[in-house]
């Protein structure tokens, strides 16, 4: 498999033509699952940010991934955008931005095993603390946190996932546990994620090609994976249909930790 360049390697314009069977198999499953990702079950587009790394030299994988992403971000926007809650937004917005700017810092820096290893050891913690939440409500304890609280949730959540988002594409655990914990219900919750991720996405995009993450040889990758990540699309949306909103929790849930684990390899 191609992932065997070394971290930091420039992705070759003959990229699509060394591609082998296995591979292009690869990041067709992850394309499809970004694409059902943004539709239905966010959490699962963590399995494609690790497909991408294993095929692709990890650190470029990254900025090979960001397009489709977008790609999904639109076709979720288009389904979800009258479901969004901007005031969550707006809060979140401000410390999003230092996180991604902190990321850039770390991707032109450091190495990607040990900041991946500990994204994935933040994003258990955060897993561990929503169950634990969970748990609390259950014996009627009082889950509703305070306004302070509130903020301070968001500034966390904020800046970790505009980290994470930066440096692994791995924001997607860190604001599905945000948005559970704020009770949203389902539409609720993919109306405001599908506007968070187009927007952070967006801002990320300048950073990423000026780090060398994006090339001529990745966007010809992204333009031949796009039907099918529209086929994944198409899956979450008849999918989604199908879920209760406890259903839907758990599997979001339980994405997030089974992607945290594999940051941790």
């Amino acid at each position: 498999m191609t992932g065997t360049r070394g971290a930091g390697q420039r992705l070759p314009d003959a990229l699509v033509t060394d591609l082998n069977a296995l591979d292009w198999s690869l990041l067709v499953v992850a394309a499809v699952l970004v694409g059902f990702a943004k539709t239905a079950i966010g959490g699962v587009a963590a399995l494609s940010v690790a497909i991408f790394a294993a095929v692709l030299p990890a650190r470029e994988s990254t900025g090979a991934l960001l397009p489709l992403l977008l790609v999904g971000d639109v076709v979720a926007v288009s389904l979800y955008r009258r479901h969004a809650d901007w005031g969550t937004l707006l809060r979140l917005f401000p410390s999003v931005a230092v996180g991604v700017l902190v990321g850039v810092v770390f991707v032109a820096q450091i190495g990607d095993t040990g900041m991946r290893r500990t994204i994935g050891a933040v994003l258990l913690v955060l897993s561990g603390l929503h169950l634990w939440q969970r748990h609390r409500a259950r014996r009627g304890e009082p889950a509703v946190p305070s306004a302070a609280r509130r903020r301070v949730a968001a500034l966390s959540f904020g800046s970790l996932s505009g980290f994470t988002t930066m440096v692994a594409n791995a924001a997607g655990p860190v604001m599905s546990l945000y948005l559970l914990s704020a009770g949203m219900p389902m539409l609720q919750f993919l109306g405001t994620g599908a506007w968070f991720f187009l927007l952070v996405n967006l801002f990320k995009i300048p950073f990423s090609a000026g780090l060398g993450l994006i090339s001529g040889a990745s966007l010809t990758l992204n333009v031949l994976l796009t039907p099918v990540l529209l086929v994944g699309a198409w899956l979450g949306r008849v999918v989604i249909r199908r879920l209760d909103q406890s259903r839907f929790e758990q599997l979001v849930l339980a994405f997030t930790i089974l992607a945290s684990l594999n940051l941790l390899r």
